[in-house]
């Protein structure tokens, strides 16, 4: 049977997709989409009606530039949609100081909110508000090019994206109209303004022309990498007094939200978060892109290179570090948080939400598959919704905070040993040779009938087998003591 995750892998996302156009009663793009974003119980809705005839004309209309997607395989293969278009959904509505968000997805401060028109064709689309590309009273001239990409396993698809931009390159006085006319013409929707100032006459003035711009809040970036002037981005959030101070500045002066975005570029985040609390912050941003380089020529700017921010997903463990961390500070109690880094589909953005988030901001994705992925985060998470019985996203915000112990706190008293399903096993020996260079040889390997067997008196169920098993066949035994070592 065809794998649909890896076969919706190699789609190409096409825009105006020709499959599509040539399915008159289905939307076999739409569904593709949708495994791509982990929404394939859902998947099938776009192409229950189409006839047999309608795809197999979409996979002769495949443009893919190696052999065209086996769509007629992959609708075979799909699951019974679980719902339909008309089944009522849960709401999405939540509050994030004070503010009623329509949902919680806002687009993150960067270059996918640099002008009116494309914020409002993502609010056209559905997403519930923006954090617009930083302001700033200097002059900004970036570099070409200014992007690069990690861990590509296909033209085109990457793990790690490398960027080298700054703030927003508009007058300071034109995006503030900018957004004015967003808040004006869009006003269910939350508009905040990123600011970025130098001195605390700065830092007050883009804070009070934002106010009168009419944004909803306002953030105070102190996190950005790749300044190339020192004391301002990172080099503020780095330094906990100097966070403190201008969120105090800001916050003495306006009365609308004021939102830090602190630095992943710290050892302990908690020390400038708590001088922004205590400075009085309404809510905490977290967190910017990771100080990196990249190696290859790509990134080369006339052949000389330097340090810069790294996000995508890759970094989405890192960030959920920082937020947890600051979710379980007990002195920031009542403080609320906007999760940032590697979300790419709603399963991502639950994690950010039972972490402690009210809402989380979204980047590299966009950048790499546009505005429409806010498509599959909204049914997605209206769908976990509607399987949980859960009718108010406040149910599950930080939900699993109480899950997260020290490490002496953990069970060392038992164990979870590994169990092949034969049914599965093709026989690869990835298990066996990975646990024999890498683990507890705990895995023998029959090379005539290419069949591993699990060695249950010298495992120690760390699992390095299932993790690196291509095809899913390995899965666990319960939980039992450990045996008494004998002395």
């Amino acid at each position: 049977m065809i794998h649909i995750a890896e076969e919706a892998a190699r789609c190409l996302l096409c825009a105006d997709a020709p499959c599509s156009k040539a399915c008159q009663n289905g939307d076999p793009a739409r569904a593709i989409r949708a495994i791509r974003f982990d929404n394939a119980e859902q998947a099938g809705r776009w192409v229950a009606d189409c006839t047999d005839d309608e795809l197999e004309k979409a996979e002769q209309s495949c443009i893919h530039y190696d052999r065209p997607i086996r769509i007629r395989e992959l609708v075979g293969a799909l699951p019974k949609a679980e719902t339909t278009a008309g089944e009522s959904h849960p709401s999405l509505a939540i509050d994030f100081c004070g503010l009623r968000c329509e949902n919680p997805f806002f687009l993150a401060s960067s270059a996918i909110c640099t002008n009116y028109d494309m914020v409002a064709r993502a609010f056209d689309m559905g997403w519930a508000g923006v954090f617009y590309k930083t302001i700033c009273l200097d002059d900004i001239n970036e570099v070409s090019p200014r992007f690069d990409a990690v861990g590509e396993y296909r033209q085109g698809d990457f793990f790690g994206f490398r960027n080298m931009e700054q703030l927003s390159e508009n007058p300071a006085d034109v995006d503030f109209d900018i957004l004015h006319r967003l808040k004006q013409n869009y006003p269910t929707k939350i508009v905040v303004a990123s600011i970025m100032g130098r001195t605390e006459e700065e830092w007050i003035e883009l804070a009070e022309m934002a106010e009168r711009a009419g944004v909803d809040a306002v953030e105070l970036n102190f996190s950005c990498p790749q300044m190339r002037l020192s004391g301002l981005g990172s080099d503020v959030g780095q330094n906990p007094e100097l966070v403190t101070f201008y969120t105090a500045y800001v916050k003495r002066k306006v009365n609308i939200p004021v939102i830090p975005k602190m630095t992943p570029n710290i050892t302990q985040i908690n020390q400038p978060a708590m001088g922004a609390y205590f400075a009085g912050a309404d809510a905490i941003s977290a967190i910017n892109t990771i100080k990196s380089v990249t190696m290859g020529e790509r990134g080369a700017v006339s052949d000389r290179k330097t340090i810069s921010g790294y996000s995508g997903r890759a970094i989405k463990p890192i960030a959920q570090r920082f937020i947890l961390e600051m979710a379980k500070n007990q002195i920031m109690k009542n403080v609320q948080f906007s999760g940032i880094g590697g979300i790419e589909t709603w399963r991502d953005a639950l994690e950010y939400i039972q972490l402690g988030c009210r809402n989380v901001q979204v980047c590299t994705a966009v950048m790499q598959y546009g505005y429409r992925i806010i498509d599959d985060f909204i049914s997605g998470l209206q769908h976990y919704m509607s399987v949980r019985g859960i009718s108010s996203l406040d149910t599950i915000v930080g939900e699993e905070l109480c899950r997260f112990v020290t490490p002496n706190e953990l069970d060392r008293e038992t164990v979870v040993l590994p169990k092949i399903d034969r049914s599965k096993c093709v026989g690869c020996g990835r298990c066996y040779t990975s646990c024999r260079d890498g683990g507890h040889q705990a895995i023998g390997f029959d090379y005539e009938t290419r069949q591993p067997n699990i060695v249950g008196t010298k495992c120690v169920g760390c699992h390095l087998c299932r993790l690196v098993c291509p095809a899913g066949a390995i899965g666990t035994t319960k939980r039992f003591g450990k045996p008494q070592q004998s002395r």
